[in-house]
Order: C-alpha cells, then structure tokens, then sequence
C-alpha cells in the first residue's frame, strides 16, 4: 500500500477534503499513470473505477454517427466518473478518455460511494464538484451557441492552460477541430488570427499561450461562470506548498 499526503497532492478535490475524511479515503487511492488517449469510462458501459486527476487532462466526449464533440474538461480540479456514481446509476451515455498524458489516483467505484454516503462532508465537497462540471457543460452550450470559432478556440485554449503545469498546449490542430466539432480550415484561420493578435505562439503540434489577459478579453462570457463557481464551492491551493 502506498501511502499518501494529503498536502502532497495536487488533485484540488482531495486537497479540500477534511483531513479525516481524507484519512479514510486514502487507503483505497491506488495511483497510476495516465496514458495518452488511454480510455477510463466508455459510453453506456458500467463503471466499476473513478478517477482523481493529478496531472494531465481528460475529455468528455458525445460520440455519435456525425462524429465527436467534446462536451468537458476534466483535470487536477476533478473527479473522473463522478456524476453517475454519485447520483445514483453505474453508467454514463459519455466517453471519458485522456487528451493529456500524466497521473491520476484510481479508487473502486462503489467503495467512493460507500465513503460518500457515509460521511456527509465528503458527499457534499463532490456534489458540489458535480455543480461545476455542470456549469462547465452549460457554459460550453452557450459558447457554441454564441460564439465563432476564434472564440470557441479561445475558450478552449484558457480551460486547457487552467490544467497545465505551464503555457504551452501540446495538441495538434486536426484534434483540435475534432473537439470542437468544426473544419480543420476553420481552426488554422482561427489560431492565425489569436497569433496574429499576440495571443498566441504556434509551432508545429503546440501552442504557446502569450497573452492570457488578451484571451479573457476575447471570450468575454462564454468563459469563467464555471470557474467562479468552482473557487466559491470548493476553491483551496491549486498545487502543494513548500
């Protein structure tokens, strides 16, 4: 058995548990590496592991006969498999798989549950994580509905900086497209217009972001409500201190 601190960890969720609760579920995170394109829940499949992201970022997918859309993000602020387990079914319609190689810290499905349900804070720090992945899909809905491709791709790029360790978003331009839902032209214009403006740097397979400020300014409201929501329901350090 691994043991585990909790203020050395950099999943936010289990950094805000309450210290005793964390204690309890320690004994059951197994930690692992997370692989790129690596699949962790496959749609309509019963799920039997969920995942606390420590590094790298997974996506939440609708697939279906016109193809994939990207419908969330996932990374050290969440909880992979949290919303079917902890509202009550063993399945989800959605495919969860790993855009971004790095760690996570694997827990059985129903042995999560059974600590929730016992204890009432721990239950309630992950509904409210529930609330802001919600709040998350809400606001990507909004941004499609509202928004072009330079701002949609804008969005996307701050949400991907939020769970890295650094400004550079290793992906290339063909999945970009995939994750948006649009055509590979719609995105080269749109990344030449962000480089053009200085918000961006692009190399082949990477994108550098330059100036954060100036992508806020962009995407105006179709980002943040998520991300206040989440640092007034949970909030805490993002990553350990010395």
């Amino acid at each position: 058995m691994v043991h585990l601190r909790q203020a050395d960890l950099y999943n936010r969720l289990l950094r805000a548990l309450d210290p005793e609760d964390f204690a309890v579920l320690q004994p059951a995170l197994r930690p692992e590496d997370m692989l790129l394109r690596q699949m962790l829940i496959a749609p309509h499949t019963r799920i039997d592991t969920v995942y606390f992201v420590e590094s790298g970022i997974v996506s939440v997918t609708n697939d279906g006969a016109s193809g994939r859309v990207e419908i969330g993000l996932i990374g050290r602020e969440g909880l992979v498999g949290a919303s079917p387990i902890l509202l009550g079914d063993d399945r989800t319609p959605y495919t969860h798989f790993v855009q971004a190689a790095g760690h996570m810290l694997s827990v059985d499905a129903q042995v999560l549950l059974g600590l929730a349900e016992a204890r009432p804070a721990m239950r309630r720090l992950f509904l409210r994580y529930i609330h802001t992945h919600f709040a998350q899909t809400a606001q990507t809905a909004f941004a499609n509905a509202r928004g072009n491709t330079g701002t949609r791709l804008a969005r996307w790029l701050l949400m991907y900086h939020d769970r890295s360790a650094g400004d550079v978003v290793t992906v290339t331009q063909e999945f970009m497209s995939l994750m948006l839902g649009v055509e590979r032209p719609g995105v080269t214009q749109a990344l030449r217009v962000l480089e053009r403006d200085g918000l961006v740097r692009t190399h082949r397979g990477l994108v550098r972001i330059v100036d954060r400020d100036g992508l806020l300014r962009l995407v105006g409201d179709s980002y943040g409500t998520a991300e206040a929501e989440y640092d007034r329901l949970i909030g805490g350090p993002t990553a350990p201190t010395d």
